[in-house]
């Protein structure tokens, strides 16, 4: 099917209907008033409908034309975009870039300099793989990422800090732990303990065994999600990022206060597994994160070096 009105033409009615006559809505397009004239009298013959009458010294549209104009202004909207997209494309912008989150990391430290991203890039998708333990370094070591978000430095790549975790002790209400206190270590030997899964293929020691894991019993999962489920339903304790508990309502838990390991705390670092072969999209999202990082790290209190 051949389309008898063009895209310059649905523009032109929208310039007439922001200016509010044919006289401005030239001079903000740099033609003359009389190309304005003529194309909109073509595209009236084109669909025959009357689109525009003069009222005064106003040019108004019609109803038909108002009509009209809301359904072309989506379509308009669509084509520059379009235009964005291929500047960008042209410029060697990827289409789609890999960003992996270690588990311990905040969500909320990814999803808002990205909601910025998104705002000054149209052409980008971005995929969002969550990491653990070992999965983490394979993510750095492999290039899969774009842009790592990691624990420890990782030997040869360089990183900026991100920001820390604090991992807090914590048990269900209805759980025998939650009334004890004063307790120590040994007082969790004999309690099922919740830990996570390493699903990295580099799980050296050092990495899939981390923290204090002396209970004779646990309940193995794949994530802190499955984890905090297990905690809520009673089945052991388990050490979990206070930022998770902070954004939830854990009122049905209990942070256990045991001597000489009440929490700790994680470093959480950032870095570009791929270095200089890292791209435009890439880099901007990269500095986004970091600046947003800056930000939160100097009000919370924490100097950096």
């Amino acid at each position: 099917m051949r389309l008898r009105t063009t895209l310059d033409q649905w523009l032109t009615l929208q310039e007439v209907d922001r200016a509010g006559s044919i006289q401005a809505a030239a001079t903000r397009m740099n033609k003359s008033h009389t190309t304005l004239i003529y194309a909109i009298k073509k595209l009236e013959e084109q669909l025959g409908v009357t689109l525009v009458e003069i009222k005064g010294r106003r040019a108004v549209l019609t109803d038909d034309g108002q009509a009209l104009l809301r359904r072309a202004s989506s379509m308009l909207e669509q084509a520059q975009e379009l235009e964005i997209l291929s500047a960008q494309l042209s410029k060697g912008i990827e289409s789609e870039i890999t960003v992996s989150i270690d588990h311990l990391c905040d969500r909320e430290w990814v999803y808002q300099p990205l909601s910025k991203f998104f705002t000054i890039n149209k052409s980008t998708s971005v995929q969002v793989v969550e990491t653990s333990l070992s999965g983490t370094t394979d993510a750095v070591l492999s290039e899969k990422s774009d842009i790592a978000i990691i624990n420890f430095p990782i030997t040869n790549y360089p990183v900026e800090a991100f920001g820390v975790v604090t991992m807090v002790p914590v048990v269900a209400k209805h759980h025998p732990l939650a009334e004890k206190t004063n307790m120590c270590l040994g007082d969790l030997i004999t309690e099922t303990q919740i830990v996570i899964r390493d699903l990295g293929t580099h799980n050296t020691e050092d990495e899939s065994n981390a923290g204090w894991l002396k209970s004779q019993q646990r309940l193995t999962v794949d994530n802190f999600d499955h984890a905090l489920r297990a905690v809520t339903e009673g089945l052991g304790f388990c050490r979990l990022p206070d930022h998770m508990l902070d954004a939830m309502d854990s009122k049905g838990l209990v942070r256990l206060s045991i001597e000489g390991a009440n929490r700790y705390q994680v470093p959480v670092h950032i870095t570009l597994p791929k270095g200089l072969k890292t791209g435009p999209a890439a880099r901007k999202l990269y500095e986004l994160l970091v600046d947003d990082a800056n930000w939160r790290l100097a009000n919370s209190g924490i100097e950096e070096n």
